[in-house]
């Protein structure tokens, strides 16, 4: 294999390039093998061969992102993404790749950001060549077709719109428009219809052409990265590449470069005042910072962010908790795109913090002052670049996709190709001067100030607003007084440099050993009266990590609202008094979370295990011996009320999950039931509760990872002689109750949004079915789940474009399990349950018409799935504590439920599917949670759908139309378009009839339809969905649903209903 001078080498046969130079530089435990190659197209893939993996991946990077949009287009990057989706010359039917991945237990998705468009999928790993296959020809031959174009824009402007009361998207957007206007990073990148329909269409520009001349112009193979990850030799990977990717036309194009930095001298030295939509104060300082990547073996972005981030004694915010101006405090580098980066700190304020907010700027620059006037530490910086080292050594695998995904970016950076796996995992070189030239640009005089809050500073009025998001803000010179509060403050004492950690690990063995029988569950080792221990020493991924979840029960912790609060102060407090002392501990790899769980506290604590146990000690002695101070009470209390008031601005998907767990839970405590409690608990009531809390507990523990069982024990007999609990009564060991629906009831919760500007609305749509423990239900259950997946996502986002958040599967309660629906859309909740259960009626037809092979291959794959490997120690545990915590032990359930899908048919699963999912059937339990948009009308009258118009046009005579004109049709209806005139536009097109004759058959069309003069339907007719060749099925009896009606037999959920409810909690 001859050599090149870059270290490439062509392969034996000539058909593409080899890197040979080097070895990859990987983690110790990674025993794939790795190859990168370059095709004759300039297209360099990275291969990956991993003989143990049951899931295969690839994932495709191309060098452009929004930044390359077009001025009068932005979000056309975005929108190409999602189009590639829809649809290729080889394989025209638009789910065909979504419905491959679905079929063999697969996911998808892209994402695009500044300088990247990201694509990747992840299938079984017998399926990996049909995937690629499909995957390669996105960026061969895509069909960007009319009709597709037209819906796509509508998910885009969804995706769009589900983020308009996200204070995080509003933020990021409204700093973005407020740099420089001349350089692209202005630019709106997500899109909508405005960007994307409406401004075009004035200008006589047609988005299709666009989008063919933006993907023809940057979707070329020399700027494209490729990751591939399957079971298959790096052989055979090399050979499927080649073959599906050298066809990929290479341009020969450079990636596009974008001069000069969005923050100029005009944009600096501002302030902006921000109204968030949420109650939070946010201080952000923002300075422009040099292109990081370029210096990745230094890395002085992560040794500054280290000191300014730090929490420890010293730190920034040690300081400002002191004084009580903060909560929490971030720093670090954020990337912008080719050529600029940001350096940011956010501090998370204090009411007190924000009357005092010059302050808190001044004490972050008499910081960074502090670090300019003593120098680079190289202790310091080697302390950094250990831990980075360490973090790498044993880093563990993460999924297939997630993996490829990665990797494909980094290969697009500038690292010597035997990097591109480690990339900037390691700090590879010391050099104070560079660290020094970046300290540099945390200039006092070349920064922005952001402040958000509700209640600006007196005399500031928010007199402007954002363009896309509506954020109201008001942008002025930085103030005076900031500038002199910065110059004039003298040197803070209590700021200095973080001191040694001790938790920085020494040793690492894992007694590594080849296992032939691996244990495949927990072992009880000590059971009694007042502690469970369950362990399993890691047999398989051989990290130096240990993780514990230790559970304190104790049925007081949330019997009621008043002690849930109780219970949740007292941990937020605990953790709020250790963190000086264990952030040593979490920037070592040692993390620990302490939090209010149903029925008593979660203590979660794992990393590197020579360490854990002085942790745990600490932890576990602050518990027992806390002191609550009462300032820290206050600012904690406030804390606490503020994310209670809050929690109503969540996403409307987020209040559907919670209002059904609410009702079928027996303990879960709404966000009002707690503020009425907490406004009057004060400090001396937390003093005086939580030794009440620890005194009584039965302690749940699982230990698993790298410790014995005696080391365990040793553990485990910590906590009991530090908690010295007593033994709980039997009766108060039972578990949390869920409630268990009665037969044949159908229940809604309605509620309205406290935010007024939300357009969307939510629906959760549940179906419970089976006890968790009832096997054979069980099995089938997640068979109708894994069948339906696909359709319901084809069908009512993809096709009915009902919202870009549509969601279909599983839901666990404790006790029972059922099948769900989640929709967030803008359309009306009665509307989507009604569509739901239409989708229920197409489902019974698609089980129905699954050929014999059809349906085992979804058996076949819903067996793989349940097989799937964990990836690392961290995902293996989790599967082992999610069965302790809830008291099932079921730890070989999906053995049992392999057995059993192994013997259901496809007769015994619809006769499942009649009796317990189908909403007909008289023993069926449902209940919805309905959460509605102020901004949307309760009962709006849909327009004609696909279904409908088919059968009416079948029935006038008129059958040649394919599903894509229907859509069209569609789709103009709902943009506003006046129904005549579409239906008028598709006879003449379509048909060979003249004048009278159309203007005949709209007016039977109408009256059929029932349109009335708005262009609305009275009452939608519908039938089952398109057959798989893309034609409407005419040999299904069509069925009368008033969409703008809840379905019949449903039960408004009031107080006293959700009483009675409660009461039959089992």
């Amino acid at each position: 294999m001859p050599s090149t001078t870059d270290g490439w080498s062509r392969s034996l046969d000539g058909s593409h390039h080899v890197f040979t130079a080097h070895e990859f530089e990987i983690p110790d435990n990674d025993d794939r093998q790795y190859r990168l190659i370059r095709l004759p197209n300039q297209l360099e893939a990275l291969l990956i061969h991993d003989a143990n993996t049951d899931k295969a991946s690839a994932a495709l990077d191309v060098h452009v992102g929004n930044l390359s949009d077009p001025d009068h287009l932005e979000g056309l990057a975005h929108f190409c993404e999602h189009l590639l989706f829809m649809g290729t010359s080889k394989y025209p039917k638009e789910n065909d790749y979504f419905q491959y991945c679905s079929e063999h237990t697969g996911h998808s998705n892209a994402y695009t950001d500044s300088e990247h468009t990201n694509f990747y999928f992840e299938v079984g790993a017998d399926y990996l060549q049909g995937a690629l296959d499909r995957f390669a020809q996105f960026f061969i031959s895509p069909l960007f077709s009319e009709s597709c174009t037209e819906r796509e824009l509508k998910a885009v402007d969804s995706e769009h719109k589900k983020n308009l009361q996200t204070d995080g998207w509003r933020l990021h957007e409204l700093e973005k428009s407020l740099t420089n206007p001349n350089h692209p990073y202005s630019k709106f990148g997500t899109g909508n219809l405005h960007t994307l329909k409406y401004n075009p269409e004035k200008l006589g520009v047609n988005i299709r052409d666009e989008l063919l001349r933006f993907h023809d112009t940057y979707y070329s193979s020399n700027i494209m990265k490729l990751c591939v990850l399957g079971k298959e030799s790096l052989d055979e990977l090399a050979e499927w590449v080649l073959d599906k990717f050298q066809h990929v036309p290479n341009k020969n194009i450079q990636p596009p470069i974008f001069e000069g930095h969005p923050l100029t001298e005009k944009e600096l030295m501002k302030q902006v005042y921000v109204m968030p939509v949420k109650d939070y104060r946010c201080l952000d300082l923002t300075f422009p910072f040099p292109y990081q990547q370029p210096y990745f073996r230094i890395q002085p972005g992560h040794y500054l962010s280290h000191l300014i981030g730090h929490e420890g004694a010293g730190s920034i915010l040690c300081y400002l908790k002191q004084k009580g101006w903060a909560n929490y405090l971030s720093s670090g580098p954020v990337e912008g795109g080719i050529n600029f980066d940001f350096f940011k700190v956010s501090i998370d304020l204090t009411e007190d913090g924000l009357a005092h907010y010059e302050d808190v700027v001044a004490t972050v620059f008499q910081y960074i002052h502090m670090l300019k006037r003593t120098g680079v530490q190289e202790n310091i910086f080697r302390e950094v670049q250990s831990l980075a080292r360490l973090s790498f050594k044993f880093r563990e695998n993460f999924s297939p996709s997630q993996y490829t995904s990665l990797l494909v970016e980094q290969m697009h950076q500038n690292y010597p190709r035997e990097w591109v796996i480690s990339a900037s995992s390691l700090i590879r070189e010391y050099d104070a001067g560079l660290i020094q030239d970046h300290l540099a640009w945390l200039d006092e005089n070349a920064f922005r100030l952001t402040l958000t809050t509700r209640n600006p500073p007196k005399g500031i009025e928010l007199t402007k607003r954002e363009q896309w998001y509506e954020t109201e803000y008001e942008e002025m010179p930085m103030q005076q007084s900031i500038i002199d509060a910065i110059r004039m403050v003298s040197p803070i004492e209590e700021l200095h440099y973080p001191g040694i950690n001790e938790f920085i690990p020494t040793i690492f063995e894992t007694n590594r050993r080849q296992i032939d029988t691996k244990q495949k569950k927990p072992e009880l080792i000590k059971d009694t009266p007042t502690i469970r221990l369950w362990h399993k020493k890691d047999d398989t991924f051989w990290v130096p990590r240990t993780n514990m979840w230790i559970l304190l029960r104790n049925p007081s912790a949330d019997v009621s609202p008043a002690n849930s609060v109780k219970t949740k102060l007292y941990t937020e407090l605990l953790v709020d008094s250790l963190n000086v002392y264990s952030y040593d501990a979490e920037v070592a790899g040692l993390l620990y979370y302490v939090d209010e769980h149903s029925g008593g506290i979660l203590l979660d604590i794992g990393g590197y295990n020579q360490k854990l146990p002085l942790l745990l000690r600490k932890v576990l002695m602050q518990m027992r011996n806390f002191t609550v101070e009462p300032s820290r009470f206050k600012l904690i209390k406030e804390q606490l009320i503020r994310s209670y008031k809050n929690f109503a601005l969540e996403p409307p998907y987020q209040l559907a999950l919670f209002y059904l767990s609410h009702i079928t839970h027996e303990r879960l405590w709404t966000a009002e039931e707690k503020l009425l409690e907490l406004e009057s608990i004060t400090s001396q009531d937390i003093q005086d509760y939580y030794p009440t809390l620890l005194s009584d507990l039965f302690i749940e523990v699982l230990v698993h990872g790298n410790a014995f069982a005696n080391e365990a024990i040793g553990m485990t007999d910590m906590i009991e002689s530090i908690l010295k609990p007593r033994a709980l009564s039997p009766s108060q060991l039972s578990q949390p109750r869920t409630l268990n629906l009665p037969e044949g009831s159908r229940y809604v919760f309605t509620s309205k949004l406290m935010d007024e500007s939300n357009v969307n609305s939510a629906i959760e749509y549940f179906i419970q079915i089976c006890e968790a423990t009832d096997i054979p239900s069980r099995a089938r259950l997640s068979l109708v789940a894994q069948i339906m997946q696909e359709p319901c996502f084809d069908q009512l986002r993809t096709k009915e474009q009902l919202g870009y958040l549509v969601f279909s599967g599983i839901r666990k309660q404790i006790a029972n399990m059922g099948l769900r629906f989640i929709i967030q859309s803008e359309k009306d909740t009665i509307y989507l349950e009604n569509r739901i259960e239409e989708f229920l009626d197409s489902l019974k037809t698609i089980i129905e018409n699954l050929s014999e092979k059809e349906y085992q291959a979804q058996v076949n794959s819903l067996i793989a799935d349940k097989l799937e490997k964990d990836k690392n120690l961290g995902q293996e545990g989790i599967r082992y504590w999610s069965e302790i915590q809830y008291g099932t032990y079921d730890f070989g359930q999906v053995d049992e439920d392999v057995v059993e899908l192994r013997t259901i048919s496809k007769a015994s699963l619809l006769e499942f599917f009649n009796t317990y999912v189908h909403y007909s059937s008289p023993i069926v339990r449902k209940i919805s949670t309905h959460i509605q948009s102020q901004k949307q009308p309760v009962n709006i009258k849909p327009k004609i759908n696909i279904e409908s118009l088919y059968v009416c046009l079948n029935s006038q005579g008129v059958t040649k139309y394919n599903l894509s004109d229907l859509e069209t049709t569609v789709q103009s209806c709902e943009s506003g378009a006046p129904t005549e005139d579409v239906l008028r536009k598709l006879l003449k097109d379509e048909t060979k009839a003249n004048e009278n004759e159309i203007e005949m058959l709209i007016s039977k069309l109408v009256s059929i339809l029932k349109i009335d003069s708005t262009g609305s339907s009275g009452t939608l007719v519908s039938v089952t969905p398109p057959t798989g060749n893309g034609q409407i099925n005419p040999s299904v009896a069509t069925t009368n649903r008033d969409h703008t009606q809840l379905p019949a037999g449903n039960t408004e959920i009031d107080d006293f209903t959700l009483r009675s409810l409660k009461a039959r909690m089992n």
